[in-house]
């Protein structure tokens, strides 16, 4: 399958993954699975990366797991290519955001779930289809839906198979906002421009500990950052002097 591939477009502080694959309606390959880690690592390590938008080429966000590689996936159970693809995702260091439109199903979802925000377009679908193929869901993946979308909401979606439409995921949450297609690509440009513009030192701290991903030492680390970077005393300054603030704060190498 030459033409399944990732593709990768940085613009303005932000990285755009693109899934395609369009004999399988961008259906993830276990290459794509093994590449997406790969790709994650590079753009976290970029300096001038403020932001990753996750989407679909061609008007599909992602149909699944492409099913052709299903007996290596068996196989491996949590150990999975396709679980630590979503793992690295959700362990990404930089806001993440899925632009969906059409299907987002299986592995599609797994993906967008993994994502910190999911902006949809009105035509997206969302299904998890193991229980329609004997599939056991990988245990990460099923506990991060779960508390994403509530316990009710994620059985639901598992013991059923069954596709909802964006008005159902938008009211369990399991996507952030609705708009209409044409609006998308606007949106998602406004969306990351605002977040690369903040402090990236208040973004970052917020992800690890929203994520859980932080014990005592960790925050007081971050404290120690506001103290010695100065970005409060210059969002505090700019408030008052009514002009935009000027942020400079960087991760440290290797923190």
């Amino acid at each position: 399958m030459a033409d399944a591939e990732l593709l990768v477009e940085v613009s303005a502080a932000v990285a755009t993954v693109v899934i395609r694959n369009p004999d399988r309606r961008n259906a993830m390959t276990l290459a794509m699975w093994r590449q997406l880690p790969v790709l994650l690592d590079h753009l976290e390590a970029e300096p001038g990366v403020r932001a990753l938008v996750l989407t679909g080429a061609d008007g599909t966000f992602c149909a699944g797991a492409d099913l052709s590689d299903l007996d290596e996936l068996l196989s491996t159970g949590d150990a999975s290519v396709a679980v630590a693809a979503e793992e690295r995702l959700a362990a990404f260091a930089k806001p993440t955001v899925a632009a969906i439109r059409g299907a987002c199903v299986g592995g599609g979802c797994q993906l967008a779930v993994a994502c910190d925000l999911r902006i949809a377009a009105d035509d997206a679908r969302f299904g998890v289809p193991p229980a329609r193929l004997g599939l056991v869901y990988p245990a990460p993946t099923t506990r991060r839906l779960a508390r994403l979308v509530g316990p009710a909401a994620a059985k639901h979606l598992l013991f059923t198979s069954e596709l909802v439409d964006v008005e159902r995921a938008l009211r369990i949450g399991l996507v952030d906002e609705v708009l209409p297609g044409v609006d998308l690509a606007a949106r998602i440009d406004r969306l990351t421009a605002t977040i690369t513009e903040r402090s990236q030192l208040t973004v970052a701290a917020a992800k690890e500990i929203i994520d859980g991903r932080v014990d005592d030492d960790r925050v007081a680390w971050w404290y120690g950052q506001v103290r010695a970077s100065g970005e409060a005393r210059e969002g505090v300054t700019a408030f008052h002097e009514r002009r935009p603030p000027h942020f400079a704060w960087t991760p440290p190498p290797g923190r």
